[in-house]
């Protein structure tokens, strides 16, 4: 356990990991109650978060996952009893998916084929469809959803007397986004939203270093550019437009695959 918390706000504070630069978020409450954002990708990674916000808080803990990706909340269990907050489509992609984003962590890293299969799935069970507001110690912090993007469920995080935003993966930093399970064509817009409703300046994304507004809104016009090339490629064909894209080759054709998906449906 040798990452650190960094306060970003009154008492709110980001845990950024070396397992896959994920950031985990922490809202401590007047009472010690605290809200936790993401629980990891295994047990063994989760118990090491426990142990973390333990350094910080000491009462009652609510979680919230982010969106349905394995690395976000396959550490759900070990945060029982507690509630655990996500969008509707979350609860019901980790009870879809969740055996099969198993299956390919074991193929794909098999020394750590022992730790993902010793996982025990919990999708939220406190699901909203739009927005919910908890209050935690005393502060009210928001959860919304703003449509499609990174994912099909991802919820922003809202702590307004600390001015922060946890944005999850529909902002990323120290990589291009991830496209693989996105939705290229709503995304931008979907992020312009949470710009537009959510004026707070300190920005964090899902992985990657603390942000500020400015960063959050170039990613947005980044994203709005794949998209409009995306449009244009089908329509006219790839041709040189792959050069145009904003976010190395790998990640544009992953994009354009997602988006001709989309465009095709």
């Amino acid at each position: 356990m040798n990452e650190k918390w960094q306060e970003i706000g009154d008492r709110v504070y980001v845990r950024r990991h070396r397992s896959y630069d994920l950031n985990t978020g922490l809202v401590v409450g007047d009472d010690g109650h605290c809200l936790v954002l993401d629980t990891r990708s295994s047990h063994r990674e989760a118990a090491d978060l426990v142990e973390a916000v333990r350094t910080i808080a000491s009462g009652p803990w609510t979680v919230v996952n982010s969106h349905a990706h394995f690395d976000h909340c396959f550490g759900n269990a070990l945060f029982r009893p507690a509630e655990i907050w996500g969008h509707l489509r979350c609860a019901e992609e980790m009870e879809r998916d969740g055996e099969r984003q198993r299956a390919i962590l074991a193929e794909r890293s098999p020394e750590r084929r022992e730790e993902f299969e010793e996982v025990t799935i919990v999708p939220p069970d406190c699901t909203f469809t739009s927005a919910a507001s908890l209050d935690i110690g005393g502060r009210m912090v928001h959860l919304r959803y703003f449509g499609l993007g990174h994912s099909s469920n991802d919820v922003v995080v809202q702590v307004p007397d600390a001015g922060v935003v946890f944005a999850g993966d529909l902002v990323e930093e120290g990589a291009p986004p991830a496209f693989g399970d996105s939705y290229p064509l709503d995304w931008p817009g979907t992020l312009a939203a949470m710009l537009r409703e959510m004026p707070e300046p300190v920005v964090v994304p899902g992985h990657g270093a603390v942000v500020d507004r400015a960063y959050a809104v170039a990613q947005q016009a980044e994203l709005a550019l794949v998209a409009d090339l995306a449009r244009r490629a089908h329509a006219e064909g790839l041709r040189d437009l792959i050069t145009r894209f904003p976010y190395p080759e790998e990640a544009s054709r992953e994009a354009i695959g997602r988006a001709f998906l989309q465009l095709d449906a």
